[in-house]
């Protein structure tokens, strides 16, 4: 299904690009054409057209991105079809003749006000675009009038052409008003959330002895694997090994007498009194012997972990003695993670209306926002201690990006705000020796440089105060490549171009 939207974003009757090929060192006089810039949902079209003139053959050059990424359009079939008074000029283009960039050749015979309109079939999709309107003019010279009647003149701009932003990580668009409050920029420390790690302690006194050579951190574990058994051999105080013996014999004995009491009663030899209390010393007998012997044996009590994920930290050496309680792992599952940023005390007015974070990874150089992560604010501090006069800030992601419990992040606390502010992402914004820039995209192959009066940023977007006007499309990704394609010398717009 075609789409009939049609979002005009810059139609610019005739621009000659006079000012850069004056840069570029051109001095001949260069025919001035028509540009035209649409946008609809799926593509951009920029097409640069002769003047028209009745009886006369024009040329068409239509330049095609497919949106959101800005990459040329590639295998697709083109139809133009033209009408103007009352006539109708159909060419279709099977294959471009380079890249993303189709040729038409028409000849209207009338003049007059028409329309132009692109058909494409492409693997993808079959698109319209539309130019609403262009003029055929009666004669030469009525159209070299127009064309000086709008002729354009854009100081400190730099041509950037289509094939050049097809070749890089090229993207422009809006600037947006938002809602943007007071950002509190700082560091917080990365754990595991509570419930996502557990300790696992020594059980008993002894010496521990790993089950395996592996036991090493980063190991992963299932619920229940042991990871170490610890052993009283050799020990003659608080030795499990011959507690366990101990226990064992106490239940034998115990289990004896009470079968024994069991066949007394029925003849009443032994007493209801005498019976009940062999009863229960055989059942606490056998209590203590089956916790033991779940976790002890000969050689010792095993130590398994209680939850699955891996070993974050070993606290113990093999073959160290340890007291019972004394941890010897850390074992995480390292899915919740928790985030505690730490911020000064002039920030305490605000801290109740923080609502949200970006997060930036340094292990991937990457800014999360706290949705993207699943993430929420679980509570700041009301007080400092003697030991820290900052104040907490706890907030609870999951790891679905390379976090690394026991890091350090950068982090950007958003605070709610009725207050509105021009943003544009950061990727936008060029520093040069303090000064801060954009560019502003004149048509999709040439750009004004404009500097700009930054606020504060987010860690994803940032503010503009001063230098930028809602509505004006500038670039929000390659901004550099442009920057080093006027540090290298600014080329004629039509560069490249084939004619």
């Amino acid at each position: 299904m075609k789409s009939q939207l049609y979002i005009i974003a810059l139609m610019i009757g005739l621009f000659s690009c006079k000012g850069a090929s004056e840069k570029a060192g051109h001095e001949e006089h260069e025919e001035a054409k028509f540009q035209y810039t649409i946008y609809t949902n799926e593509l951009e079209l920029f097409a640069e057209t002769a003047a028209f003139e009745a009886g006369e053959e024009g040329n068409v050059l239509a330049h095609f991105s497919t949106l959101p990424n800005f990459r040329a359009l590639e295998n697709a079939k083109v139809t133009m079809v033209m009408q103007v008074g009352g006539q109708k000029l159909e060419q279709t283009v099977d294959k471009p003749v380079r890249k993303g960039i189709y040729s038409f050749n028409v000849k209207p015979e009338k003049a007059g006000k028409g329309s132009i309109r692109f058909d494409i079939t492409s693997s993808k999709g079959n698109y319209e675009v539309a130019i609403p309107e262009i003029t055929v003019f009666n004669n030469h010279e009525a159209a070299h009038e127009s064309a000086e009647s709008q002729e354009v003149h854009v100081p400190n701009s730099t041509p950037f052409t289509k094939e050049q932003s097809w070749k890089v990580d090229f993207a422009t668009g809006f600037a947006q008003n938002e809602a943007f409050g007071q950002m509190i920029k700082t560091t917080a420390h990365v754990e595991a959330s509570q419930g996502e790690e557990q300790v696992v302690t020594a059980g008993t006194s002894g010496v521990v002895h790993f089950a395996a050579d592996n036991i090493l951190e980063g190991k992963d574990v299932r619920a229940g694997q042991v990871l170490c058994s610890i052993s009283g051999n050799g020990i003659t105080e608080n030795n499990i090994n011959v507690r366990y013996s101990e226990a064992k014999s106490n239940y034998d004995k115990a289990s004896a007498d009470y079968e024994r009491a069991k066949m007394l009663i029925q003849d009443k030899i032994v007493s209801e009194k005498d019976f009940a209390a062999i009863r229960n010393q055989y059942e606490n007998a056998r209590a203590i012997f089956e916790n033991m012997n779940r976790s002890a044996g000969k050689s010792g009590q095993s130590t398994a972990s209680p939850i699955s994920g891996f070993i974050r930290q070993v606290m113990v050496r093999n073959g160290a003695y340890v007291e019972a309680g004394q941890p010897l792992f850390v074992v995480s599952q390292n899915r919740t993670l928790l985030l505690t940023a730490e911020v000064p005390q002039r920030f305490a007015s605000v801290l109740s209306t923080i609502k949200s974070a970006n997060i930036h990874n340094t292990v991937d150089n990457t800014t999360y926002t706290l949705e993207e992560l699943g993430g929420k604010v679980l509570s700041y501090g009301k007080s400092t201690n003697e030991d820290n006069f900052l104040l907490p800030v706890h907030l609870q992601i999951a790891n679905k990006g390379n976090f690394v419990p026991g890091s350090f992040v950068e982090i950007y606390l958003k605070t709610i705000s009725d207050g509105q502010a021009l943003t544009l992402p950061l990727t936008a914004l060029l520093e040069e020796q303090g000064s801060y820039f954009v560019w502003v995209q004149i048509t999709p192959e040439l750009f004004e440089k404009r500097e700009v009066t930054p606020g504060g940023n987010d860690g994803i977007r940032v503010a503009i105060k001063k230098g930028l006007a809602a509505g004006e499309r500038i670039i929000l990704r390659g901004a550099m490549s442009v920057k080093l394609a006027q540090s290298t010398g600014a080329l004629d717009a039509h560069a490249g171009h084939v004619h």
